[in-house]
Order: C-alpha cells, then sequence, then structure tokens
C-alpha cells in the first residue's frame, strides 16, 4: 500500500539486524573454508548423512584464521522443535537437529541471504500472513528462528500447492 521498495536499497538495514544478531550472541563468524565444507559434505555423504555444517565456529574464541573472509551463521537451536500452524496444511513440526543446522545469514562479501532479508522486510512492513507455494515449506523454519531471535513476531505461513504449467512443470514467472 505505498511505493515499491528494493532490497537493494535497504543494506544497511540489514547490516544493522546482522549486527545485533552478532552483539546478542545469536550470530557469529564462521571461518571455514570452501575446502574445509567440501570435506565435510564428502565425508557426511560417504557415512550416508544428511550434509549440513557441523558447528565448528559456533562458540570459536580464538584468532581468526589468515585470508578468509567469514560469513555469519545464525545460531539455530541445537534440539527440539521448530512449530507452526499452517493455513492450508495445519499443524507442522520440524525436528531443529534434522532439519536445521547454523545456516548462514551474510556471504563473505557481505550480502544477506534470502531467509534473512524476507524475515526482516516482513517483520519491518508488518505482514502478518505469508501465501507462498509449497516449494518454499522449507524455508519457513529458518525464517522462523530469525524471527525469535530478533524478537519479531512470526506471521501466519499458508502454503499453496504449486501451480503447474500445461507439461506439468512449475509454473514460472516467464509463463
Amino acid at each position: 500500500d505505498g511505493e515499491v521498495v528494493y532490497q537493494s536499497s535497504r543494506m544497511e538495514i540489514y547490516q544493522e539486524y546482522i549486527q545485533k544478531l552478532l552483539d546478542l550472541g545469536k550470530a557469529y563468524y564462521c571461518y571455514m573454508s570452501k575446502e574445509e565444507l567440501e570435506a565435510l559434505r564428502e565425508s557426511q555423504m560417504a557415512n550416508k548423512e544428511r550434509p549440513k555444517y557441523d558447528g565448528r565456529y559456533r562458540d570459536f574464541k580464538g584468532t581468526p584464521p589468515e585470508g578468509i573472509a567469514p560469513v555469519v551463521r545464525i545460531k539455530a537451536p541445537l534440539e527440539g522443535e521448530i512449530c507452526f500452524h499452517d493455513g492450508i496444511k495445519g499443524s507442522m513440526r520440524f525436528k531443529a537437529e534434522d532439519m536445521l543446522d547454523d545456516f548462514i545469514i551474510a556471504r563473505a562479501d557481505g550480502s544477506p541471504t534470502y531467509n534473512f532479508v524476507v524475515a526482516i522486510d516482513d517483520a519491518l512492513m508488518g505482514v502478518n500472513h505469508v501465501i507462498r507455494g509449497d516449494d518454499h515449506l522449507s524455508n519457513t523454519p529458518k525464517q522462523i528462528v530469525i524471527y525469535k531471535a530478533l524478537g519479531f513476531e512470526v506471521p501466519k505461513f499458508f502454503h499453496v500447492p504449486m501451480i503447474l504449467n500445461a507439461q506439468g512443470k512449475k509454473l514460472s514467472k516467464r509463463d
């Protein structure tokens, strides 16, 4: 109901909230190199485990390694459930240890990630109902972690079945 707002013009706002999470100890710098991450993923896949970040920098107090631009990760719950009522699907429950790891909220170049910016934008713009496709259901627990870490009210979610084109594939923006 107002002027169009572009995420690219809101970088200062996102940086402010990233810093707030860092200051509160709810996020941290992760110095894991690409090589370390690839080795971890290969090991997990060889052991038939779901690839996920192992939290090695979650409580890191040492000297940051040289030559690595850190990402910022949020401290996701290590146990318990992320629960919400979906207006279409009903009660949804996701086990934190199965669904979440300490996911990235800001890349090494400082740019924030999708799940982070949409949670910030929705909260600051007063969005209280989120209606989107089933393909975004897996984003919801991550966004709830962000809402709660920042003390924002969690909106009501509605995940609708995907709309398909004549070929039975997901309807794209271009369609």
